[in-house]
């Protein structure tokens, strides 16, 4: 199972950016699929979860401003990211599970940087 995530970039504080993270090489159907960041000193942060239902979870430093969805048909999860502030800067990884197995899949991640 290879997760890819793309969409990020340098941004002024205020904007927006749109994430994406692709599953691929299974079968399998998606249980839910959830966003972290990894922040400088390698603390990472759980952002978002979506399951195949569409029912979401936030953390609160993002409720508000961020908004997760899920195409099952693409196996696709995106992170809409809206007022993005300079604390926002950090790498974004997504993990998916699969229906049938406990194995926990990660992306390699995306780098947002917001400039103040």
């Amino acid at each position: 199972v290879h997760l890819e995530e793309s969409g990020g970039g340098l941004v002024h504080a205020g904007n927006s950016l749109r994430l994406s993270c692709v599953a691929s090489g299974t079968d399998s159907s998606i249980n839910d699929m959830a966003w972290h960041r990894q922040l400088p000193g390698n603390q990472r942060e759980w952002i978002a979860t979506v399951n195949s239902a569409g029912i979401t979870n936030y953390a609160d430093s993002v409720k508000g401003r961020f908004t997760v969805s899920i195409d099952n048909a693409k196996s696709t999860t995106y992170l809409q990211m809206n007022g993005l502030k300079p604390e926002d800067t950090a790498v974004y990884r997504c993990n998916a599970h699969f229906v049938g197995t406990l194995n926990d899949y990660w992306g390699l991640g995306t780098q947002v940087t917001v400039s103040s």
